[in-house]
């Protein structure tokens, strides 16, 4: 790797009205180099990144490539100078093929159009590079895997040339088995002397793929260096700006007697004749392989999903396997797909905190406005809801934040029994601490949670007994202190393969 910089971003300033997202910010990338772009939710990385991809202008400082001035113009400018973004959030034509996905946006001949004989040898090598020599290229991406797309997005920036390849939170949707193919791309990337910028929550994964790191807060540039001369306690004070003791905070709670009782529940496909009890003031972690159940075993107690047999009952009552009913039985669902379910997301704070009961607020047809304000204040605080005010839109909000407000919403109609699916996804590692903290105060409340993850280190880490799922059957129920995460995984391979697991059910 050369010691000149092929990306080099000084004194980078960007405001949205008195919104103040980057202040003098700074970061350089080598060749052949992978730098990991770490923060908080709302530090602005995804900003920064705009700005380098040509979505957004920066409002004052000095971009440079490879020592040339660099000022684009959009998006397809910034593709022209050799940088490609590729966004968390699949940009892709679902209904073109993967060659038409490819070329989209490049250049053809002067009379406007696509040489499809000289361009077709350029596509099949940019897919050999990714992985994927096999996949046709008439082939529709609609019917492609996300893991699939995503590296077909890759594959996009190498047919144009892309010197710097820009990665929002790739892994956010990918099983373990994609996130590693994920990485073999990355650093094959890096061996033809790319430049990478690589945005993720997990510092796990950002020791797994980068050299150097950059930290930014609150908009600002607060600390850079070599990745492995940091340890993870002194990345995370300076993300979050003070010393995190503990990421996986201990709120003393002792689980009681059985609260909920699941008997032989079904759905249409999945889950499949699942019996568990929960406990009062239990944190009961659900684990497994993409595709085993977990999220359908939550939307069939909830009663989105159809129940096709079997029953749930709360202090040996049944629940109606209907959502009115559910959410008024003291069941709370926490959807893994905030932005599509979890929140509406052109109304304001004090709006989606409310809408599931807005009793406490409506007499003779009217609702009280005032006093439901002054309710929503009072939860935004309980939960740390960092916002201008209760009215603010929670499209504005960061993603940490808008998963705060979807906590507060299932606290505010009071909920007993907690079904979370994937609540801390997506999230930085600040936030996830606060919501480990705030799963253990309920806990301690008496409540009962359902924690549904893929990441094995919180589970292990929160949960006082964790289930494994696979091909809709909840087996393999143990106290957490009988599991590892080599067992769990394990467990979680051998049941989906129809292989008996070791162990001792409870």
């Amino acid at each position: 790797m050369s010691d000149a910089p092929l990306l080099e971003m000084t004194g980078i300033c960007k405001r949205f009205g008195a919104t103040v997202a980057l202040d003098h910010v700074q970061l350089r990338v080598g060749r052949g180099e992978v730098l990991a772009l770490i923060g908080e939710n709302g530090a602005g990385k995804s900003t920064l990144l705009k700005v380098l991809s040509g979505a957004h202008p920066a409002d004052q400082g000095e971009m440079r490539i490879a020592g040339q001035l660099y000022r684009p113009q959009g998006p397809n400018d910034a593709r022209r100078h050799g940088v490609a973004m590729i966004y968390q959030e699949l940009n892709l034509a679902p209904d073109l093929s993967v060659e038409d996905n490819i070329l989209l946006g490049m250049p053809g001949t002067g009379a406007g159009t696509l040489v499809r004989s000289r361009q077709r040898d350029k596509v099949r090598q940019a897919l050999a590079t990714v992985g994927l020599p096999q996949l046709s290229p008439r082939a529709n991406v609609g019917r492609q895997s996300v893991a699939t797309q995503q590296l077909i997005e890759v594959a996009r920036a190498l047919a144009g040339e892309a010197q710097i390849i820009l990665f929002d939170e790739p892994t956010s949707s990918l099983p373990q088995k994609d996130v590693e193919q994920l990485f073999r791309i990355v650093r094959t990337l890096k061996e033809r002397g790319l430049g990478i910028i690589y945005i993720s929550h997990f510092l796990e994964e950002v020791r797994e793929v980068a050299d150097r790191y950059t930290v930014l807060r609150d908009g600002n540039y607060v600390g850079q260096g070599r990745i492995d001369q940091v340890d993870d306690r002194q990345i995370v004070s300076l993300m979050v700006g003070r010393d995190i003791d503990d990421l996986f905070p201990k709120v003393p709670h002792t689980p009681g007697k059985a609260l909920v009782e699941i008997q032989d529940l079904s759905g249409t496909h999945q889950p499949k004749r699942v019996s568990v009890s929960l406990r009062e003031g239990e944190i009961f972690g659900v684990a497994g392989l993409v595709g085993a159940g977990r999220t359908e075993l939550l939307r069939t107690i909830f009663g989105l999903d159809h129940v096709q047999g079997g029953v749930v009952l709360l202090q040996g009552k049944p629940v109606n396997g209907r959502v009115k009913a559910t959410m008024r039985a003291g069941f709370g669902l926490l959807s893994e797909d905030r932005k599509a379910e979890g929140l509406a997301q052109d109304l304001s704070i004090v709006e989606n905190l409310t809408i599931s009961n807005l009793r406490p607020y409506s007499k003779l047809g009217w609702i009280n406005l005032r006093r439901r304000q002054r309710r929503a204040a009072e939860f935004m605080q309980r939960v740390q809801v960092k916002a201008q005010s209760p009215g603010q839109s929670v499209s504005e909000l960061s993603g940490g934040n808008q998963q705060k407000v979807a906590i507060a919403r299932i606290l505010h109609q009071d909920a007993r029994v907690l079904l979370m699916d994937e609540p801390t996804k997506g999230i930085d590692v600040g936030t996830k601490s606060e919501i480990y903290r705030m799963m253990g105060e309920l806990a301690a409340e008496g409540r009962t949670i359902v924690f549904v993850s893929s990441y094995l280190p919180e589970l292990l880490a929160v949960c006082d007994r964790i289930g494994v799922m696979a091909r809709g059957e909840l087996r393999e129920v143990r106290e957490t202190t009988g599991w590892t995460e080599e067992s769990v995984m394990h467990t979680a391979i051998a049941l989906d393969e129809g292989i008996e697991s070791p162990g001792e059910e409870a």
